[in-house]
């Protein structure tokens, strides 16, 4: 075992005295070490309950004859760091957590790896922790949130809450109405209830093999999610016995399946980061360029929230993510020769799997679109590429011009929206927030949502070099490369220039001449760097731009 560097022979003495120092008896330690990363917290809807997760990957560890020891990664919930600094801390805890999950499996040579993450940034600094250790690992989220219920009966989520703000703003919804909205939101512990970034990440789990049936779907306050963390305690056993390692799971052709199953799903932008980020760390390059070719043969099956107005418990009902890959496969646009941590093959494991409701699941003869829920634009503008959610946009939007108007920070910008200013037709431009210059690349939630809220939504684009929530809908187009930091051409567009968006044909143009450009190139200068000291500028200077992932150099 590759525990017994740390538990066998003379050698191994002080060791196993320090094991011993735990209550660990021989017995136990005669078996293999588990190492169970759990990321309980006290401040994360989505993490609250990882403790009885944990509890139960344990049992389901010890049931099958190992031995498991937790150990804890951080994470942080985007909804409460939203708006203010806080958010510059959110994308930067993705390596944090790869590495100080990386550090405690090599310090210590556990035989396995459970992983319980659940939110936005903690499943994939997970997953590239995985990649990194290459030992057997499995994961087990804690599950999705309930969607709330208005007075009215209506359904509600996050993103609804977002909307909220803005419509308040508007003279649309009084404080009272903003209020009923905060009560009922947000109803249970979980990761929030529509296809954000979270949920994402969680069903993509599945996808790419590294998560047994249900880990993306099974709502948090089901008992059958401690069911399912059980048997990923059990199944853990199993990838030890047989050597089966994250990188043996996640191929190339794991990735491009993953990307497919994100197509029709509808995933959240953010997925566009952390899957070439994830694949990275198993020495796999994953070119914007693929989400295209990918997406144009890959129709778009489901419309959760913010696209639609079903949630991830009504996914798992459908039949959840197995369902969704069962669909696919009927055309052959899934690899289902690949090895999954269940042990068995893609294929192996969709058998017996029906789509169980093909309202929610359109079949893929009669899906909501032919191509996929993302699309990577390419112009003057983003010469490396941008992301939008284009199963989130009107259809009026997806052929759109208008006059840009320009702030070079998110607060210069929800102040305009808040007070009247952006009007019908504008393209709102917000720079110098990537990964570099933010410095972490903040999510855009709250105008995005302000627009969305004061209904323009179907009105206003939104550009940025930054990113958006997965509960971000509309035209709001991300990740724009080169950032504005790194003098990418963002950073030259001036009040008043036209900016064509055309999704259908991927292109995203600044109606501004080639000369006009490199005169306004000559004279830009680089603003002084946001912060100066920490964390953030260690990684401002260390970070590569959205295009390849935001990984660090």
């Amino acid at each position: 075992m590759r525990s017994d560097v740390v538990k066998k022979g003379i050698p191994a003495a002080p060791n196993r005295s320090l094991l011993y120092a735990l209550g660990y008896t021989k017995e136990e330690l005669e078996r293999p070490l588990i190492g169970v990363v759990c990321s309980y917290n006290e401040i994360v809807p989505g993490h609250m309950n990882l403790d009885k997760i944990s509890e139960a990957v344990k049992a389901g560890v010890r049931a099958a004859g190992g031995t498991p020891v937790e150990f804890p990664a951080i994470a942080v919930c985007d909804g409460i760091a939203m708006g203010h600094v806080g958010m510059k801390y959110s994308l930067v805890t993705r390596d944090l957590i790869a590495d100080s999950t990386e550090a405690m499996a090599m310090a210590h040579q556990f035989d396995g790896l459970v992983m319980i993450p659940n939110c936005d940034k903690n499943v994939p600094g997970l997953l590239m922790a995985a990649a990194r250790v290459n030992i057997p690992t499995i994961f087990c989220s804690g599950g999705p949130m309930l969607a709330g219920r208005l007075q009215n009966g209506r359904r509600t989520c996050l993103s609804h809450m977002f909307e909220a703000v803005g419509a308040y703003y508007a003279g649309k919804l009084d404080e009272e109405g903003v209020e009923e909205y905060e009560n009922c939101a947000c109803p249970t512990c979980g990761s929030c209830s529509g296809m954000y970034t979270a949920n994402s990440m969680n069903c993509l789990t599945e996808a790419i093999g590294m998560a047994l049936r249900g880990n993306g779907t099974i709502p948090a306050v089901w008992s059958a999610r401690l069911r399912l963390a059980k048997h990923a305690g059990m199944q853990i056993m199993e990838l030890v016995k047989r050597n089966i390692r994250p990188r043996d799971i996640m191929t190339e052709a794991a990735f491009h399946n993953a990307e497919t199953i994100d197509m029709a799903l509808g995933c959240s932008t953010n997925t566009m980061l952390h899957l070439p980020a994830i694949a990275h760390e198993c020495g796999i390059e994953l070119s914007f360029d693929m989400a295209n070719e990918i997406s144009e043969k890959t129709p778009n099956l489901c419309h959760l929230a913010p696209a639609g107005d079903t949630y991830m418990e009504d996914l798992e009902r459908a039949g959840g993510v197995y369902a969704v890959m069962a669909e696919l496969s009927k055309k052959g646009l899934l690899d289902t020769s690949l090895m999954t941590c269940t042990g068995k093959t893609v294929a192996e494991n969709l058998e017996g799997v029906h789509n169980l409701d093909p309202e929610l699941i359109r079949p893929i003869e009669n899906p909501y679109s032919p191509t996929g829920g993302i699309a990577v634009l390419k112009g003057n503008l983003a010469p490396d590429g941008c992301v939008v959610k284009q199963s989130a946009v009107a259809p009026e939007m997806m052929v759109y011009s208008g006059p840009a108007r320009v702030f070079n920070s998110e607060e210069d910008a929800i102040q305009a929206i808040y007070a009247g200013k952006i009007v019908a037709g504008d393209v709102v431009v917000i720079r110098y927030e990537g990964p570099k210059g933010g410095p972490g690349m903040r999510e855009m939630l709250n105008p995005t949502s302000a627009i969305a809220g004061m209904g323009l939504d179907k009105d206003v684009a939104l550009i940025t070099d930054g990113r958006f929530s997965g509960a971000t809908r509309g035209a709001s187009i991300g990740h724009v490369s080169p950032e504005a930091a790194s003098g990418g051409p963002i950073g030259l567009v001036e009040e008043g220039d036209t900016i064509s968006i055309d999704i259908p044909n991927h292109t995203i143009t600044l109606e501004v001449s080639d000369e006009v450009l490199e005169q306004r190139k000559a004279q830009w200068v680089c603003p002084e760097p946001k912060i100066k000291t920490g964390y953030l500028a260690r990684y401002a200077k260390l970070v590569s731009s959205a295009d390849r992932g935001a990984v660090l150099e």
